[in-house]
């Protein structure tokens, strides 16, 4: 097996504790304390792209679909161990357990018990 840069042996990937859709809280950087959505995730490189969170703006030239050009703003990825979920019910960022329901294993928050994953 060959050795990545960041860690993980090719071939070999690692989950991220969030998914595409989730609310979360940013713990740290320039965007330290902001919620939003989560857009994307690269479960290979352990980052996610946040709503409102890490914005770049990219220099962009006319295109077809964009015929003026100009200035863009965009959301960058940010490092997966910055994020944390936030519950949906009691509406603060908690950490993930998992719960067995009827033969599978749902997430569920630390600190109320509700389910995150809805059935």
């Amino acid at each position: 097996m060959i050795q990545r840069k960041n860690g993980l042996h090719e071939g070999v990937q690692r989950k991220v504790h969030v998914r595409k859709g989730d609310t979360v809280l940013v713990l740290a950087g320039k965007s330290a304390g902001k919620r939003g959505k989560v857009i994307q995730v690269y479960p290979a490189t352990q980052r996610v792209i946040v709503e409102g969170v890490n914005v770049a703006k990219r220099h962009s030239r006319p295109t077809r679909s964009l015929p003026q050009g100009g200035i863009v703003e965009k959301e960058a990825p940010i490092a997966g161990s910055n994020v944390m979920l936030v519950c949906g019910k009691c509406n603060q960022p908690t950490r993930v357990s998992k719960k067995l329901v009827e033969q599978k294993y749902y997430r569920a928050c630390k600190k109320c018990g509700e389910l995150i994953d809805k059935q």
